[in-house]
């Protein structure tokens, strides 16, 4: 019997140890993108065919402006919000030790001291009945205890280690969202950069052609003291000057919010960065070609999607707790401690030693619905996190194609305006030489001179829009953080200042 019994013993030391690991394990879920292109792919896929490289990183350097590249190594240690993210990651790593602590025995320690005086009309009085005569008079007794308890929770269905799955799956998702919010924090310093030169370039414009229009005024004012004309033309001409000196103000206060909301995203106060900023220039120029990587990989890239997949981990290991809590709960249980009434007797060894040792077992029998509830509960929010993983990848493909559209579109529409700003101002010279030899009238030349500055800032709008647009694909590819964060991105030094500098204004 007892060799059987040693037998049993050995046989279930492994399940002890290890335990079952009850609920699905979760797979890695099908992205479904493209192999090829993201307008979708054509033709079987050659598996053998030369992969194009990969989105860069730093995107920014791409820009080639100093500037922008010092501001963007600036942003990992400097931004608000990531430094908010960054807490909530620790947050998310303490909770998963919190989880792995269930899987290790809990140990406490106790002391206890108590002076007792029992009522000789309480239990005492029984031992008079006892003993035929008057209860016994008890003096006060001193009590003294120490010692520790410990428990231990077999985790035999893999319940507890459901839990630490479950968290770490949620410091990964902490960790990727923290990177999302980097690619994010990158991207809007970007456009407010770029809409900061875009605008500084309509004040250069406007500016130009305040001294356009009163070149015109100073024509239409010296043909009338030779009196080739009344006064209709210099009035004409200078209110056009006064509409073009209207436009700088508020260029001027977009100039300034979008300083601020660059000093706001570096954690500094209002106007603050505009030291770092140097003088006016021209928007960056963009690259004539940009590397889109594989489709494919967009779901390791993008950390958005790598954030919904983490979710969906978390979710789905939460359904294995659920499963575990309708088998049994083992637990190993233990006091050990020393007794005394008398403190110089408390640490004689065997004479003062008490202890209990033995296992426990808790079966759910009933729980009105609670624990099915549950399960049906962890199960819908699994499939809740399925589609929301599904959407994120759609929504991110649609990204990266509304922006190659966007910039694709809006290069060949610069491409026009380029040319229509060259005509525009041949327009405006000869309609001022012809107005000079009174060949013309005075509309003509006030007309060319509106059609060169709708042009000019035209132009300069879609120049933004394109580098905008750049930026927005940079985003949609998930390009923007690195492995070894939260430090800066490798490559962002002061040294990046000997790049070529963009045309000052």
């Amino acid at each position: 019997m007892r060799a059987s019994l040693k037998r049993l013993l050995v046989l279930s030391m492994p399940l002890l140890l290890a335990g079952c690991m009850v609920g699905p394990d979760f797979v890695q879920p099908d992205a479904n993108l493209p192999e090829k292109s993201f307008y979708g792919d054509r033709g079987p896929v050659n598996p053998d065919a030369p992969l194009p490289p990969p989105t860069d990183p730093t995107w920014w350097r791409a820009f080639r402006d100093p500037v922008l590249t010092r501001l963007a190594g600036r942003v990992a240690n400097e931004n608000l919000d990531l430094q908010t993210a960054t807490i909530r990651l620790a947050q998310s790593r303490f909770q998963r030790g919190v989880a792995a602590a269930s899987l290790l025995p809990t140990v406490n320690g106790d002391g206890k001291y108590t002076r007792e005086l029992y009522s000789q009309n309480g239990i005492v009085s029984l031992l008079g009945g006892l003993t035929g005569g008057a209860p016994p008079k008890i003096d006060p007794i001193n009590d003294y205890n120490v010692g520790f308890d410990a428990s231990w929770e077999l985790d035999l269905w893999g319940k507890v280690r459901r839990q630490v799955e479950s968290a770490d799956a949620q410091v990964d998702q902490a960790a990727d969202q923290r990177r999302d919010v980097l690619v994010s924090s990158l991207a809007e310093l970007a456009r407010n950069y770029i809409q900061l030169r875009g605008t500084q370039t309509q004040i250069f414009i406007a500016n130009h052609n305040i001294n356009v229009a009163q070149d015109v005024l100073n024509l239409a004012r010296e043909r009338q003291e030779k009196g080739l004309q009344n006064g209709l033309d210099v009035e004409n001409a200078a209110a056009q000057l006064e509409g073009v000196r209207a436009q700088v103000p508020a260029f001027q206060q977009q100039e300034s919010q979008y300083i601020n909301a660059l000093s706001l995203l570096l954690d500094l106060p209002p106007g603050a960065v505009r030291a770092d900023l140097g003088s006016p220039r021209t928007v960056p120029v963009t690259p004539p070609r940009v590397p889109l990587g594989v489709p494919s990989e967009l779901a390791r890239r993008r950390p958005d999607i790598r954030a919904a997949e983490d979710q969906l981990h978390a979710a789905t290991a939460d359904v294995g707790v659920a499963i575990g809590q309708f088998y049994p709960t083992v637990q190993l249980n233990g006091t050990v401690g020393f007794d005394s009434l008398d403190f110089a007797k408390l640490w004689k060894g065997a004479s003062s030693l008490q202890y209990n040792v033995g296992p426990s077992v808790t079966l759910p029998i009933f729980a009105a619905g609670k624990l099915h509830n549950t399960l049906e509960l962890r199960g819908e929010q699994q499939k809740e996190a399925a589609i929301n993983y599904h959407k994120t990848v759609l929504q991110a493909w649609h990204d990266v194609v509304n922006a190659l559209v966007a910039h694709r579109l809006e290069v060949k529409r610069r491409a026009s305006l380029n040319a229509q700003v060259q005509h525009a101002r041949q327009a405006l010279d000869l309609a001022r030489s012809r107005y000079r030899d009174g060949v013309t009238d005075f509309l003509t030349v006030l007309d060319a001179e509106r059609t060169v500055l709708q042009a000019e800032q035209q132009q300069a709008t879609s120049t933004m829009n394109v580098a905008l647009d750049l930026v927005q694909l940079f985003k949609a590819l998930g390009g923007g953080w690195e492995t070894a964060f939260p430090d800066p991105p490798a490559g962002v030094t002061e040294t990046t200042a000997v790049e070529p500098a963009p045309a000052r204004l």
